[in-house]
């Protein structure tokens, strides 16, 4: 029977159905403001949203300290790092090639893992692996070997490549918390307190790069109401929704494979590209669906 019930399946699925959303947001937002300037005022906005459901995290902040170089490397990895480089890439990449790299999340769960963890694949990961990676193609080939061969990658696609390497090693270190995050000797915060304590060292993070970033290159672009409006969805949707969820989800069946799930997100990528153009779905998208969900099936029946 299946690890993975209806609950699981779905804190796994929103995750990428947000970051498609926010991998085409930043495309279109990326000119009018730096990329770094963004992530900073996105997890800024998140930060600012989650304390007010997880205040309590402050009220307690020996707690918190005692457990500062925990949260420091995770908000560094997971929150400062990934989504620069993934707004970096989308400078001169596109959405969907962005999230195409992002694909080979599972194998960089499997290497980090393998090689930090000592944890081994089992062959049924593996076969979900390369079925979930197939439906990608499939879309993205729109089912033609032609325009697959016709693909090809620009220098900042480059940069998705230490952002699929950071975000495997956000996820084990969730999943494989210190003895100070784990049984009795963690903290009794719930998620939004969890998730606060994450983001006050990742906006940190994030308001350092910028700064950085600002002192190279100062130069932004008018503020919109759509702009304004594509900040607040990055801050709200991939990013505080999604991390809970994906947070929830890895604790629920291990970061092996709920990278899987992550597979969706070039295919959700590639179809909110296509509703944007109002063009329909084709046969190839149900046929993508299909190899991602055996996949996913794959690698979690026992």
């Amino acid at each position: 029977m299946s690890r993975i019930d209806a609950r699981t399946a779905t804190l796994l699925a929103v995750p990428p159905l947000l970051w498609a959303g926010n991998a085409v947001v930043g495309a279109l937002v990326v000119p009018a403001i730096p990329p770094l300037a963004l992530n900073a005022v996105r997890w800024t906005l998140a930060l600012l949203i989650v304390l007010a459901i997880g205040w309590r995290v402050l009220a307690r902040p020996r707690a918190l300290l005692e457990r500062w170089r925990y949260f420091a490397l995770v908000g560094l990895i997971g929150i400062g790092s990934y989504n620069g480089f993934q707004y970096y890439a989308l400078r001169t990449s596109s959405p969907v090639n962005v999230t195409l790299i992002a694909a080979a999340a599972p194998v960089w769960m499997v290497l980090v893992g393998l090689i930090g963890y000592r944890v081994r694949p089992t062959w049924r990961q593996a076969v979900g692996s390369l079925l979930s990676f197939v439906g990608v193609i499939a879309v993205l080939s729109r089912g033609s070997m032609a325009t697959l061969v016709a693909m090809h990658f620009v220098a900042g696609d480059l940069f998705m490549l230490p952002a699929g390497l950071a975000w495997a090693i956000y996820s084990w270190m969730l999943a494989r918390p210190p003895a100070s995050m784990r049984g009795e000797r963690r903290p009794a915060w719930n998620w939004a307190e969890l998730l606060a304590a994450q983001l006050l060292f990742g906006a940190a993070w994030a308001i350092a790069g910028a700064l950085v970033e600002f002192a190279f290159h100062p130069h932004y672009g008018p503020f919109t109401p759509k702009l304004g409006a594509a900040l607040a969805f990055v801050a709200l949707g991939p990013a505080v929704i999604a991390y809970w969820a994906w947070g929830a989800g890895v604790a629920r069946v291990g970061p092996t494979v709920a990278a899987l799930f992550s597979n969706l997100t070039p295919l959700f990528a590639a179809l909110l590209v296509l509703v944007l153009l109002g063009e329909a779905p084709h046969w190839y998208h149900a046929l993508a669906f299909a190899l991602i969900a055996g996949g996913i099936v794959a690698s979690a029946w026992r």
